[in-house]
């Protein structure tokens, strides 16, 4: 009854932390500037029982909880729980995994990855794009797993003026400290939304009047005889498998890259690259 109490009271916290609204948040994630020295500006591993449980309770935006395998310490259930409440993906590993993450060497079976900057919702997005009085123009990742590529599609959207980013909380990489470096601080000025399911955000998109453009090698028209200059979404897939069967079957169109070399495919940042600056390109006509 007392570990349920604190879990109430500490869901409660949570929530109290998070009333601000996440565009609002968006703007200056945790009031960071960008002429803040890299490693004092970005720290995202939280280690030891203490620590983490801490974050959760202040509202850090927590990516990845990792809890040893096999323990049944109920302070660890208990964390484990508030994480998955948080919106975070609780994975148990063996110690050896912890013990190589840790810097500490002292994680007493926990280690968290937190966000370098905070999410916001597919419908913020939408709503960032009205307020522009602008087509929006968003671009999905699914399950892009490395952080630098992550970072660098932020990096690029952001510089094109998209209005945001779709990743997927799991079998993808995070707003993580690689992804925020790697994206040059671009993740502090970029809408990122993060969703359980993909193709629920595609069919929200849709029904905001939004169309959606999948990119694969098997696509049937070539981005340069496609209108991208509307209301869009790109959907770029993950670095082995490119987009997933679902996914691309709740894309309106699928869409292709024209190949001219012996390489029959371009690294999904780089494709994303060429994709959002097509969009840019027709937009500005």
């Amino acid at each position: 009854m007392r570990l349920q109490n604190m879990k109430a009271l500490d869901v409660a916290r949570m929530r109290e932390n998070n009333k601000k609204s996440p565009i609002a948040k968006h703007v200056d994630p945790y009031g960071k500037r960008l002429d803040t020295p890299e490693d004092d500006r970005i720290s995202d591993t939280i280690e030891g029982r203490n620590s983490v449980l801490e974050a959760i309770r202040a509202g850090v935006i927590i990516n990845k909880v990792f809890i040893a395998k096999g323990e049944t310490d109920s302070a660890l259930r208990h964390i484990a729980s508030l994480a998955r409440e948080a919106g975070a993906v609780v994975s148990e590993v063996d110690r050896r995994k912890l013990d190589f993450m840790s810097v500490s060497h002292a994680h007493q079976g926990v280690v968290a990855k937190a966000s370098a900057a905070e999410y916001v919702t597919v419908s913020d997005i939408l709503e960032i794009a009205r307020n522009k009085n602008e087509n929006p123009l968003i671009i999905l990742c699914d399950e892009v797993a490395d952080p630098h590529n992550l970072g660098a599609i932020i990096r690029t959207a952001e510089a094109a003026g998209a209005h945001g980013v779709v990743i997927t909380k799991h079998r993808s990489a995070g707003l993580t400290a690689t992804a925020a470096k790697a994206s040059s601080g671009a993740v502090y000025h970029m809408a990122i939304a993060r969703v359980t399911n993909l193709s629920s955000a595609i069919s929200e998109l849709k029904k905001a009047g939004v169309w959606v453009f999948g990119a694969s090698a098997e696509g049937d028209t070539s981005l340069w005889q496609t209108d991208l200059s509307g209301s869009i979404a790109l959907v770029v897939g993950s670095e082995g498998k490119g987009i997933s069967r679902l996914v691309s079957e709740n894309c309106d169109h699928i869409i292709k890259i024209p190949m001219f070399g012996s390489i029959s495919s371009l690294n999904v940042s780089v494709s994303a690259a060429v994709l959002i600056y097509e969009a840019v390109r027709q937009r500005a006509i």
